[in-house]
């Protein structure tokens, strides 16, 4: 079985790269990354990747004129890569359609909703705006469409009265952090494969998402 490899894009503190390092380290996840990126030179997620002996790879957005010449500088570095799969990780800057076009379809994302429910931002709070009863997260194929690629896997957890968006926050994150090993596995494993079409999981097209189910 070939070793999945990854490029991870970061802006934060990286705790889902630190899931995907925890996965791989323990051998539940036949991968490796070959760098992190952020467009960040303050995030954390880049100390997690030099404690781990992983390329930790700054480029400041903010030393760009534009977003296109960042763009092209972002994929110039991954190209060099030649990663299998490129995982936006709290990845917090919206990619330009040529970027997504060099890379389609194999740029995953994960985003904490129900997509497609409150693609963007504010996402917990929209939900206890709306007065939902469920909420979640969902990982998708990266299109030029902002959060609108297909979706590969949902999990979902219910929201109670006493829940924030900090709270709502936390839920998410620890769906999260099970959620993205997971669908790496399956794409090392080969079970899921990444098209322009519909992914396509036990070689069946995944028309409606796939459900988490919680260990």
């Amino acid at each position: 079985m070939n070793t999945l490899s990854l490029v991870v894009l970061i802006s934060g503190s990286g705790s889902n790269l630190q899931a995907i390092i925890d996965a791989i380290d323990s051998g539940r996840l036949n991968a490796k990354i070959s760098a992190v990126i952020s467009n960040r030179p303050d995030a954390y997620g880049l100390t997690r990747a030099k404690q781990h002996d992983i390329p930790a790879i700054s480029l400041d957005h903010k030393q760009f004129s534009s977003r296109e010449l960042f763009d092209l500088q972002l994929q110039a570095e991954i190209q060099a890569l030649q990663p299998d799969i490129i995982v936006l990780a709290g990845y917090m800057r919206i990619l330009t359609t040529e970027f997504i076009n060099a890379f389609f379809p194999k740029t995953i994302n994960i985003h904490p909703s129900l997509l497609p429910k409150y693609q963007g931002l504010n996402t917990h709070q929209r939900a206890l705006d709306n007065n939902d009863t469920q909420h979640g997260v969902s990982i998708h194929i990266v299109t030029p469409e902002l959060d609108s690629g297909p979706v590969i896997l949902q999990g979902k957890f219910d929201i109670d009265s006493q829940d924030t968006p900090a709270s709502l926050q936390q839920k998410a994150h620890q769906l999260e952090h099970q959620m993205y090993p997971l669908v790496l596995k399956w794409l090392s494993e080969q079970r899921l494969q990444l098209s322009s079409g519909s992914p396509m999981f036990d070689k069946t097209p995944v028309q409606t998402p796939l459900l988490f189910e919680q260990s």
